[in-house]
């Protein structure tokens, strides 16, 4: 029995220009979004992995079916270095789908057309490791967190400089109200609260974006934050120096002056290490848990448990994608009877937000 060579039935498929080439990987992609939303992948899932997709796609310079393990080590051991762990959890993960994706529907076209054949460039070394449960944060219950704060206020009295402790005080306490990152804390100005917007006023943070630039976002200043802020500006803010209403006075000063006579901006490390010391002195069960960050998830927990929608939770804490939030809220406030209906998953399904966060808007 002789043997045959066996022709593809299959329109060849050569791509010689970069323009064929692009066009290819157009339609990988489409079609990539179409097999993911027909698996009943929500909307913000599947363009959180659009997003990565096209983020790599970009720092590599080249199709991805030409990646290799060694180039994803670069990715994310150079390039995405300093992102936090879970981040690049999330990033491999969308990787290995999109792979996947390729490997089982488009190994031999691609093949045919390129000379190249697709393999996963994450293996069992640098695949980073985690799952959404090692990056869930449990912040401590209200009355804990009412404990910590009421017990920081008593120490001023006493204090030899009460200032820093005041001034360390109202940031943690906002960040517990309302959730801004530390660093949009150190950057914030005086006038970036603008006290006439909305029913409760508004604050304008900035905080993360791409390269280096600064993502603004204005923030009602709602659960208690517009009062904790009018005491501040009105009173111990003062005691930094006389500039409190020129453009650029830092709303959380240090002692540190500069050459004009101004203050400088608090440290992101000056305020994590004040709110350490009151942990481990009046909360101490919770040394190693009790951060900025948890309390940015306690404001979220808490915020939903009063009814704040999450989609409009998601918005005061700047998050791109809204299951970033989801994992911010406290499970037990998500999993309480009669609460899950009000969890949605894709902005085009949320008619609006609740009435607090109308009133602010």
């Amino acid at each position: 029995m002789s043997l045959a060579v066996v022709r593809d039935l299959r329109p060849e498929l050569r791509l010689t220009t970069p323009e064929e080439v692009a066009d290819f990987e157009q339609d990988l992609l489409s079609e990539f979004v179409l097999a993911r939303a027909s698996a009943g992948t929500g909307d913000g899932t599947v363009a959180g992995d659009v997003d990565v997709i096209v983020e790599v796609r970009s720092w590599f310079g080249r199709p991805l079916w030409e990646m290799e393990p060694r180039d994803l080590d670069r990715f994310f051991g150079q390039h995405q270095r300093d992102l936090a762990h879970g981040t690049k959890v999330r990033k491999a993960h969308s990787l290995s789908t999109f792979f996947e994706f390729l490997e089982l529907r488009h190994k031999p076209a691609i093949h045919a057309a390129t000379g190249h054949v697709v393999e996963s460039p994450l293996d069992e070394i640098n695949r980073p490791r985690g799952s959404a449960l090692s990056r869930l944060r449990i912040p401590p219950p209200p009355g804990e967190i009412d404990h910590l704060f009421s017990a920081w206020r008593d120490e001023v009295p006493q204090a030899r400089k009460p200032l820093p402790i005041l001034r360390s005080y109202t940031a943690m306490r906002l960040a517990s109200l309302i959730g801004p990152r530390v660093s949009e804390l150190c950057l914030a100005n005086v006038n970036d609260i603008h006290w006439e917007l909305g029913q409760f006023g508004k604050i304008l943070l900035r905080g993360k974006g791409r390269r280096g630039k600064k993502k603004e976002r204005l923030v009602p200043l709602i659960n208690g934050s517009r009062q904790l802020l009018e005491w501040w500006v009105d009173g111990p803010r003062w005691q930094y120096d006389d500039r409190v209403d020129e453009p650029g006075s830092r709303l959380f000063p240090s002692e540190r002056r500069a050459a004009d006579g101004s203050s400088l901006p608090v440290d992101t490390d000056t305020l994590r290490l004040h709110l350490k010391k009151m942990v481990a002195q009046h909360l101490p069960s919770q040394m190693g848990n009790l951060t900025p960050h948890t309390l940015r998830h306690f404001a979220a927990s808490e915020l939903y448990r009063q009814g704040v929608d999450v989609v409009a939770i998601q918005e005061l804490l700047g998050h791109k994608w809204i299951n970033t939030t989801m994992i911010y809220i406290n499970p037990r406030e998500l999993h309480q009877t009669g609460e899950k209906s009000q969890v949605t998953w894709s902005r085009r399904e949320t008619e609006g937000f609740l009435s607090l966060y109308k009133l602010a808007a």
